[in-house]
């Protein structure tokens, strides 16, 4: 039985301004649309015995994560149970949860098939025929690793060292994993031929995981086992007690386990594959270039450039007599930045966060469980939003000490509580909300609903709502 376990956060500093710690990697969306999250979901539901995908994400990602798995037609929600963490942590507590997790609900025999959410695979029929590979060495006990043949010699990967094959099975066991090398190093790996790189995704029985831990990192299973005994909620979400959840060791899996574990196999990959580490992989692959190398996604006018990847996903970007560059416009933010520097990106992030700039976070765009805001204005004296409402979803009953609204709905029908009274609010029709109102917003119809919020007074922030009910269990927390 391979039950598929996606993990999914991570900041993604290198892919800034779109990737952002509150909305990541992961829910980037590429050319066709489509984000490296639905896409790894879809790979697993072609995997999954029974239609089974367990996912490990942070609990402010659930319900973002969770909109997006029901967006996937074969997608059946009871089916895609939750592990929420509380905070980030590594890959070794997350991934020993997961098996304990299994072992509880689907048996000894389970094979845990780990996918980061973050990667590219297009050749899904290569993939699924190596992941088929590797269960079988999964089912006779082998820990199993996927190998990166690869194609340059890429110092920003792990490395693993080929040995000897697997008599009977389609791998080869592994002899050493091996840390970033230096650029001659990695010549010499790709010239031996006996070099793979480190993919970051496993596949193994969750019992032989269970047992490689109580060899190799025992202090790990333990903390994993006090966290799983934490364990509230129903069957999905299942969330931990922050407290047992960060007394975990904070390391990875490739550390705690799988360097030092014993019948750790390979599966050299036949299929394609990308992490999309940084903008200048991102350029290389999406979008058609024109003669002069150019890639746009979104508009823009290149004049007398090449060798430019321009994306802007609102505003006209011209770009004339340029070379070399990424350009990148989420509206509220630009990236301009050399080809061959764009790793350094993740330096733009660091200084961001040092001066505690929002921008380091959030988008201007916001997404919550019952939908998105837009910032479309905010100044000292006022703050105007757009929010957007998704079908029977609702805000939590709420008051601002330090701030008036005023609600105008643009579009659809809204339900709205101010103080005592309820009433429908057509569109085209406004209400207002004085200071220390009580208040909330709902939408009892079948279609999004659009409004503009304008606050007035002297403090607009997040930390002003003072939260009374809230159907997603926030307390005080964002709105």
């Amino acid at each position: 039985m391979i039950v598929p376990v996606i993990l999914s956060g991570g900041a993604g500093t290198r892919l800034w301004p779109v990737s952002r710690s509150a909305y990541p990697k992961p829910f980037m969306r590429m050319g066709d649309g489509e984000s490296l999250l639905y896409k790894t979901l879809d790979r697993a539901l072609r995997l999954a015995d029974g239609g089974t995908v367990l996912t490990v994400t942070g609990r402010d990602y659930y319900f973002l994560t969770r909109d997006e798995y029901a967006s996937h037609p074969a997608a059946d929600l009871d089916r895609l149970p939750f592990l929420l963490e509380p905070a980030g942590r590594n890959t070794a507590p997350a991934v020993v949860l997961a098996a304990l997790h299994a072992l509880d609900q689907c048996g000894a025999d389970a094979i845990l098939l780990i996918l980061p959410s973050d990667h590219l695979i297009r050749d899904v029929d290569a993939f699924a025929a190596d992941v088929a590979c590797a269960a079988k060495l999964a089912a006779d006990g082998w820990l199993v690793t996927f190998g990166i043949r690869p194609t340059a010699p890429e110092t920003g990967f792990g490395y693993i060292r080929m040995g000897a094959g697997v008599e009977g099975f389609a791998g080869r066991e592994v002899a050493a994993f091996v840390e970033k090398p230096d650029r001659a190093t990695a010549e010499s790996y790709l010239l031996s031929g006996d070099y793979t790189w480190n993919s970051g995704m496993f596949c193994f029985r969750a019992d032989a995981l269970v047992a490689a831990a109580a060899e190799t990192c025992p202090d790990v299973l333990a903390a994993a086992r006090a966290c799983h005994a934490s364990e509230s909620g129903q069957v999905s979400p299942v969330e931990f007690s922050r407290e047992a959840f960060m007394a975990q060791p904070d390391i990875s899996i490739d550390y705690a386990i799988m360097e030092r574990a014993s019948r750790v196999a390979v599966v050299p990959a036949r299929f394609d594959w990308s992490d999309i580490g940084s903008w200048k992989a991102i350029s290389d692959m999406d979008a058609e270039s024109d003669a002069a190398g150019n890639r746009v996604q979104g508009t823009a006018i290149v004049v007398d450039s090449k060798n430019c990847y321009i994306q802007s996903d609102a505003r006209m970007v011209a770009a004339v007599g340029v070379e070399n560059l990424i350009i990148i416009d989420t509206g509220d933010a630009v990236l301009v930045a050399d080809r061959d520097r764009a790793q350094q990106v993740k330096t733009v992030v660091e200084r961001l966060r040092e001066s505690n700039h929002p921008a380091a976070t959030v988008h201007s765009t916001v997404h919550r469980p019952w939908g998105s805001y837009t910032i479309l204005e905010d100044r000292e004296d006022c703050k105007v939003k757009r929010l957007t409402v998704k079908p029977g979803h609702v805000l939590s009953l709420q008051l601002h000490h330090k701030r008036s609204e005023h609600w105008t709905v643009v579009h659809g029908t809204a339900k709205v509580r101010v103080g005592e009274r309820e009433f429908l609010l057509e569109a085209n029709e406004s209400t207002y909300i004085p200071m220390n109102t009580v208040h909330r917003l709902e939408n009892p119809t079948s279609q999004d609903i659009h409004l503009i919020e304008v606050q007035c007074g002297d403090y607009f922030g997040e930390d002003d709502i003072v939260r009374l009910e809230d159907r997603y269990g926030r307390v005080r927390n964002k709105d």
